[in-house]
């Protein structure tokens, strides 16, 4: 399934691994979770435990693909980098 697909079915979760510092800044987007990028490792049981789709996102898709890199490694099979965090807020 395409992320496109994934936004459309309106079954998913967000998170946001900006820093708390750039939602104040930038804003954020309604029923995301923020997990800072620093934060992923030591709640990826957390993350991993969700049983929808994930769809991480930042300020460019840079620290999200990082994110969803290492979640992939600890066996997520349901991730997707939804890129920037405008963009993606642009898509919803």
């Amino acid at each position: 399934m395409s992320l496109e697909e994934v936004l459309k079915s309106g079954n998913y979760q967000l998170i946001d691994v900006r820093e708390p510092m750039e939602l104040e800044m930038d804003g954020s987007i309604d029923g995301a979770e923020n997990i800072p990028l620093g934060e992923v490792e030591e709640r990826k049981d957390e993350i991993l435990g969700i049983d929808k789709p994930v769809v991480l996102f930042c300020r460019s898709g840079n620290r999200s693909g990082k994110a969803l890199e290492f979640l992939t490694s600890q066996g997520l099979k349901n991730g997707y980098n939804g890129g920037g965090y405008v963009d993606l807020r642009d898509k919803i």
